[in-house]
Parts: structure tokens; C-alpha cells; sequence
């Protein structure tokens, strides 16, 4: 099949791994990781430290960086299965990390001052806090990331993304950013029981279509089928190794947050039943 257009930046051919130099997500990580330590800089000479969630962040921003920098990234543009391992990096790795962070803070203090006190006057503006109370409820996020996950894996959407850089980018946008408005209504927004629930929806449905990709009985993806050969894949085998990567790698993380959330729910419920013993006795 003819490739007109590499969504990732290079050809099937090129002969050795490589690191990705594409300004459009270069920049953007530089820019964050320099902005954020700045304003962790500025926030320290105030005694606010805050190194536990620092390392947080320094994670979630390598995991970041390696997903859509390293040669990672130039094994996703020629097989689908390391392709799927960089989306699942995106959205259940390195999107949960920067949530538990909270960067928007260091973010914001990198900032001058007038820029800063303009964008957190946007960020408490009514208007504003009412869509994002919309879109970070617990069912709204789960079900815009769960529509954003399983369009994009449509066959002509999937490989339309592949084929026009412009598409490729909206997906991973897409992806990422509706993982961080699902990970913020887990972490920020639900109670733990209602969170692990929506987590728990999140790995069955990904399972699903984890499942129907790797039982597939025929090629669902195209426009990566010939370059699997030069790896000792057939196209359908590299389709399969995708599916079983977004089935149970993926389910595990997602298993592993619920199971987190359950322990945590019936540990304060109990909490709360010994406080209310000790009230009663009183």
C-alpha cells in the first residue's frame, strides 16, 4: 500500500532506530519541563517544597518524552503493536502520573506575574468552572474518554490518522488529554468507590476491544501490513500482539488503580464505622 504521507515523521525504510526531532512535540515537552522547574524554583524560595510530588512529575514527564521521543516512537511507526505500547504509555501511565502531580501550580508561578494572575482569574471564572465540573464528573469523563478511545481504533479512522499527520496528531491529543480529564475525576473529583467503578468500566471496555483485535479473524489495520514482514510478523500477527498488549498489560494497570481504590474505600468506610462506634459510645 502506497504511503503518500508518515503521520510519525519517516518512512517504513529508514534503516536504524532513532530519536524523534518533530518541533510540534519536542517543544511542547521542553517548554513544560522548563516551565515547571522554574516555577518549582520560585515556589521553593517560599518554603513550599514539594518533593515527593516533584518526582511524581519528573516520571510522568519521562514516560511522556519516552512514549513520543524515543526510539520507542520510531518502532511505533513501523509496527502496530509498539504503536499500541505508546498509546497505552500516554493514557495509563504517563496521564495518571501528572494528575497525582499537580503541575498547573509550578505552571502557573513560572509565569509573570500579570500572566499568572490573568490565567488563574480565566481558570476561577464561572463560565470555566462550570465546564470543567461538567466534564471532570466521573461519567462524563469516563464516557468522553471511553468514546475518544474506541473511535479512534474505527479501522478507516486508525488508519487515516496514520496516513495524515494533522489526524495523527488530533489522536494523540485526543488521547492524552481525555486521560487526564478521566485520571483528574479519579484522583480529584469521585469518591474512592465511584472512582474505582469508573476504572473498573475503563479496563473491561479497553479489554473488550483489547479482545476483538487480537482474536480478529482478519486484518483490521492496514496501512502499517508492510512493514511487519521486515520485523518476522505477518500483518495479522502484529495486529493480534497489539490487541493482547491493550488487553492485558493495559487491563493490569488498570486492574491494579481499582483494586488501589477498593482498599482504600473499605479502609475508610471501616474508618468511618469506628468513628461512629466511638460517637455512639460516647
Amino acid at each position: 500500500m502506497p504511503h503518500s504521507v508518515y503521520a510519525h515523521g519517516s518512512p517504513p525504510g529508514a534503516a536504524a532506530p532513532s530519536w524523534t526531532t518533530d518541533p510540534w512535540i519536542v517543544a511542547p515537552l521542553m517548554l513544560f519541563g522548563l516551565m515547571y522547574g522554574i516555577g518549582r524554583l520560585l515556589l521553593a524560595r517560599k518554603g513550599r517544597k514539594r518533593i515527593a510530588q516533584d518526582i511524581v512529575c519528573g516520571a510522568g514527564w519521562l514516560t511522556l518524552a519516552g512514549a513520543l521521543v524515543s526510539p520507542l516512537h520510531w518502532l511505533g511507526e513501523r509496527l502496530l503493536s509498539f504503536h499500541m505500547i505508546e498509546h497505552e504509555i500516554l493514557m495509563a501511565i504517563a496521564a495518571p502520573l501528572l494528575v497525582i502531580a499537580r503541575p498547573v501550580g509550578p505552571l502557573l508561578w513560572s509565569l509573570p506575574r500579570h500572566a499568572r494572575l490573568a490565567i488563574g482569574w480565566a481558570m476561577r471564572h464561572p463560565l470555566t468552572t462550570r465546564l470543567w465540573t461538567l466534564l471532570s464528573a466521573g461519567r462524563n469523563a469516563t464516557l468522553l474518554h471511553g468514546i475518544a478511545i474506541w473511535a479512534w481504533h474505527a479501522p478507516a479512522l486508525f488508519d487515516a490518522a496514520l496516513e495524515n499527520i494533522v489526524l495523527h496528531r488530533v489522536q494523540h491529543l485526543s488521547f492524552f488529554l481525555t486521560a487526564i480529564l478521566f485520571w483528574w475525576s479519579v484522583f480529584r473529583r469521585s469518591q474512592t468507590g465511584s472512582a474505582a467503578w469508573h476504572v473498573f468500566v475503563t479496563m473491561l471496555h479497553t479489554s473488550i476491544l483489547g479482545a476483538l483485535m487480537a482474536l480478529a479473524p482478519h486484518l483490521l489495520y492496514r496501512q502499517q501490513a508492510d512493514a511487519a514482514a521486515a520485523w518476522g510478523l505477518t500483518p495479522l500477527e502484529d495486529q493480534q500482539l497489539a490487541g493482547i498488549i491493550m488487553w492485558v498489560p493495559a487491563g493490569t494497570i488498570y486492574a491494579g488503580a481499582a483494586l488501589a481504590l477498593i482498599a482504600l474505600w473499605i479502609r475508610g468506610a471501616g474508618q468511618d464505622r469506628e468513628r461512629a462506634d466511638a460517637l455512639h459510645a460516647l
